[in-house]
């Protein structure tokens, strides 16, 4: 058994990743009165917002750290999640460029709707979309920061572990990407340079 260091100013997680290579099962979709739409093209900074507020939690910053043209290169097939009154509290981002092939880069919630069953709609629904005609294979990554229930959901949606990594990255709120004060399961370690 052994440790690795993580250098300060840094955050560690281990990914697991995941895959799904049979289309699940019909089953009735879970009610909810939220709705999932197509959001062609958003203006970067809208993204931006709704990517902090669902994902700040858990550290989510990838899009956040890119400028405007390479957050439109980056984006795929992005779907808003609105609540009755047309407002984004969710955001799915499906990734259909390898052929045969669907990669979940984003799905989630805004912080106020979690434990209310939305997920299970919202996850029944990603699927449905993910398994578009000629699709193969699904896959997902999930990390130690995210939702605590994230990967045993997966598991019980029938996708598979194939394979795990360690990733370390600069701690987004010391760059400023994130405040400070989000995802306190994750204490920041300062970096030397920040205690001057």
């Amino acid at each position: 058994m052994g440790l690795t260091p993580i250098e300060p100013g840094h955050i560690g997680t281990v990914v697991t990743y995941l895959e799904m290579v049979e289309r699940p099962r019909a089953a009735p979709m879970p009610d909810s009165p939220l709705r999932m739409a197509a959001w062609k093209d958003p203006a970067p900074d809208k993204y931006r917002t709704l990517f902090e507020r669902v994902g700040g939690r858990w550290l989510w910053y990838s899009r956040l750290a890119m400028g405007d043209a390479a957050l439109a290169a980056a984006m795929a097939d992005v779907h808003a999640v609105v609540d009755p009154r047309g407002v984004e509290v969710g955001i799915v981002e499906l990734d259909f460029k390898t052929a045969g092939q669907c990669l979940i880069r984003f799905l989630g919630l805004v912080p106020e709707l979690a434990g209310k069953g939305h997920g299970r709609w919202l996850f029944a629904e990603t699927l449905a979309r993910a398994w578009a005609p000629g699709v193969e294979r699904v896959a997902v990554n999930t990390c130690t920061l995210d939702h605590p229930a994230a990967l045993s959901a997966y598991l019980r949606a029938g996708f598979t572990a194939y394979a795990r990594a360690f990733e370390s990255f600069p701690d987004p709120r010391l760059a400023g990407l994130l405040p400070r004060d989000v995802a306190p399961q994750a204490p920041i370690v300062p970096s030397p340079e920040s205690w001057r």
